[in-house]
């Protein structure tokens, strides 16, 4: 039986072009940090590094220290220590001049509140390559609140990232649920259907599909927002069958 929906943030909750969005926030701290003497490559170069020590992280540390570690290691441990404050401004303040590169989904609001309305328990299962103050914005644009969630993944409460089926199982254990008692809703078909390796049931939401690998979407329910109320209340109708 089904109890829990773990829902995706980027692309599923909050529409969006992934790639565009990357490149305009990435645009927008490379702005933030240029007085700090960071020439705009170099960041990103680090900041990507970074990205992928998160991606393999190990579940020894947080995501947030993997990130650091890897990007002190460019840039020296002294340097980051005192421009860390920066960043951390920049994700709490700056970080909203991304919002014109989201869309917005009011079906996302809707099918959140019918999860709950039905029964359901739902977390929010995005990819914790941000910090805290990064993701509670995100989920503000897309129309939501931190409320409309039992957990929220960041980098600083996550030690493995997606497509990692660890990452599942972290949240499957925070939350005290059996991967068969979730439902993973997503737009990727990678990252996101991964979910699947540890039992849990998914719905590819394909609004904003990712599908870099060219997997055969067939193998999964998907549908946009209309599909997936279906598959909602078609999980209470198959309970009470």
């Amino acid at each position: 039986m089904i109890t829990t929906v773990l829902f995706d943030l980027d692309g599923t909750l909050l529409p969006m072009d992934n790639d565009a969005f990357t490149r305009g926030y990435f645009k927008l701290l490379a702005a933030k940090l240029a007085p700090r003497g960071y020439e705009p490559e170099a960041l990103i170069a680090g900041i990507w590094a970074g990205v992928a020590a998160m991606v393999t992280n190990d579940g020894s540390r947080s995501n947030e220290e993997a990130f650091w570690e890897r990007f002190a290691a460019d840039f020296g441990a002294e340097r980051c220590e005192a421009d860390r404050e920066v960043f951390e401004d920049f994700y709490a303040h700056d970080f909203a001049m991304a919002r014109p590169l989201c869309g917005f989904a009011p079906e996302a609001k809707r099918a959140v509140s019918l999860a709950r309305e039905l029964g359901l328990r739902t977390a929010l299962a995005t990819n914790p390559l941000f910090p805290a103050a990064a993701t509670l914005m995100r989920i503000g644009w897309a129309g939501l609140s931190p409320d409309d969630f039992e957990l929220i993944t960041t980098y600083e409460n996550s030690v493995h990232c997606k497509p990692n089926p660890e990452y599942y199982r972290d949240v499957q254990r925070a939350l005290g649920v059996e991967g068969r008692e979730c439902l993973m809703v997503g737009n990727d078909a990678l990252e996101d259907m991964t979910a699947a390796e540890t039992g849990a049931r998914c719905f590819l939401l394909t609004d904003c599909l990712i599908n870099r690998g060219g997997a055969d979407i067939g193998r999964w329910p998907h549908g946009g927002f209309a599909g997936l109320e279906d598959y909602l209340r078609g999980l209470r109708k198959e309970e009470m069958a």
